[in-house]
């Protein structure tokens, strides 16, 4: 049974996260109000997989948080979570080494997915989350592309396979193989590699 530390500020939040994730799952949670009480529940005696951290709680002075649990548990997976970071923060915490940026935005099933995830040895970036700048940033043949092909083309980008983006998406396989087949037809490109090699030319993501 993985140990899960939840460390937010918001009672509620918090709370409700917590009791959500031991009634779904087999999850055994812990949760903190700061990063000083994260970090000492971290020395408890039962090790913890994955510490989740909220980015604007007492103590986190942004990322410097972040820094401190990382270095202070190198074992353990960390990742951030929050309900107003942008993707420039989302993307400095992943380059900082966290395992994952969970937006609070996700939903109840989303959540589950992005803790199983992470806890599985992978890195969760939701590739929805800036979407809207993607999108406006989109041109020539890429204005084609809907919102879940940009999505799905992003995945194709760091090689995915069907089955990984139908679980970061929460979708199903047969419906990425949609989005891929029509993603291709719309760039005139005979393959995912010639669609991925195409957007990382016009620097899209």
């Amino acid at each position: 049974m993985p140990n899960i530390l939840l460390a937010d500020d918001h009672d509620l939040v918090r709370d409700t996260i917590a009791a959500y994730l031991e009634t779904i799952d087999d999850f055994k949670v812990l949760t903190a109000s700061n990063l000083d009480g994260a970090l000492e529940l971290m020395g408890g005696l039962d090790p913890i997989d994955l510490l989740i951290l909220d980015y604007n709680m007492p103590g986190m002075n942004g990322l410097e948080g972040l820094d401190r649990a990382r270095q202070a548990y190198p074992a353990s997976k960390v990742a951030l979570m929050s309900g107003v970071a942008n993707r420039d923060v989302a993307n400095n915490a992943m380059a900082r080494g966290a395992n994952g940026f969970i937006p609070k935005s996700l939903t109840a099933a989303s959540l589950v997915n992005a803790i199983k995830f992470v806890l599985s040895g992978e890195r969760y970036l939701p590739f929805d989350f800036g979407t809207a700048q993607v999108e406006a940033q989109a041109k020539g043949e890429f204005s084609k592309l809907s919102s879940r092909e940009l999505q799905t083309l992003e995945q194709l980008c760091i090689g995915l396979s069907n089955k990984e983006i139908a679980r970061n998406l929460d979708i199903q396989e047969v419906t990425v193989k949609l989005h891929v087949k029509n993603l291709l037809a719309k760039l005139g490109v005979s393959n995912r590699t010639q669609a991925a090699l195409l957007a990382k030319e016009r620097h899209l993501f």
